[in-house]
């Protein structure tokens, strides 16, 4: 299923991911002052501040949706991050959830300590549709720091590619209403089976993610 099309069967929380047997891709959005430099050489710079939490997306419609199509200030340049799956699943499973959840913990207190103590950071929003309104179920944002912020900028890190212009063609032909064509230039983003420990995994289905 193409991920510009909404439909009623999807689980809520699922991840779903451009990904290899070796890789996932995630997508960020960046001035060209760092944008640019990451593109050129694959990698991120030295200005790339790598003690701050950085937020990375699987979904593309739903990075186009935070960057306005590549127009808001300081996220004109969209890059697609191919990064290893091994580190990727090592933070879900490092992973707390960025808001109280009755279901995961067991009161406010308990999540507050696990917030603290986690380097990474799991948040559900509504995933977009191809002109950007929410849809019934949720993507994943992962917010990595620390350590995990170090090890996704120099060590997981495989290829950086610029894809601005396919996010300006992509808006520029569902302005055109002809979603038919944008929805075929969107990223094959599949199911992806997240580890064990995935914060709000328990709300995907099994079968689901079996197939991925």
């Amino acid at each position: 299923m193409s991920p510009g099309t909404p439909t009623s069967r999807e689980p809520f929380r699922r991840v779903r991911a451009l990904h290899t047997t070796d890789t996932v891709t995630v997508y960020q959005a960046y001035a060209p002052a760092l944008g640019h430099p990451a593109a050129r050489e694959g990698r991120f710079p030295a200005a790339w501040k790598r003690d701050r939490m950085t937020w990375i997306k699987p979904s593309f419609l739903w990075m186009m949706y935070r960057c306005g199509w590549a127009t808001k200030a300081g996220q004109e340049t969209v890059l697609a991050i191919e990064i290893a799956r091994e580190g990727f699943d090592r933070a879900l499973r490092d992973a707390c959830l960025s808001h109280y959840d009755p279901a995961q913990h067991p009161d406010r207190a308990a999540w507050q300590r696990a917030l603290r103590a986690s380097p990474a950071r799991v948040q559900w929003d509504p995933e977009r549709d191809l002109r950007l309104r929410p849809l019934p179920h949720r993507s994943l944002q992962l917010g990595l720091s620390g350590a995990l912020s170090r090890a996704y900028a120099d060590e997981w890190l495989v290829a950086v590619r610029e894809v601005t212009p396919l996010a300006r063609k992509i808006r520029a032909l569902v302005r055109a209403g002809e979603e038919d064509a944008a929805r075929a230039l969107l990223p094959d983003e599949r199911p992806y089976p997240a580890p064990e420990g995935t914060p709000g995994v328990s709300r995907v289905s099994p079968s689901i993610a079996a197939k991925a």
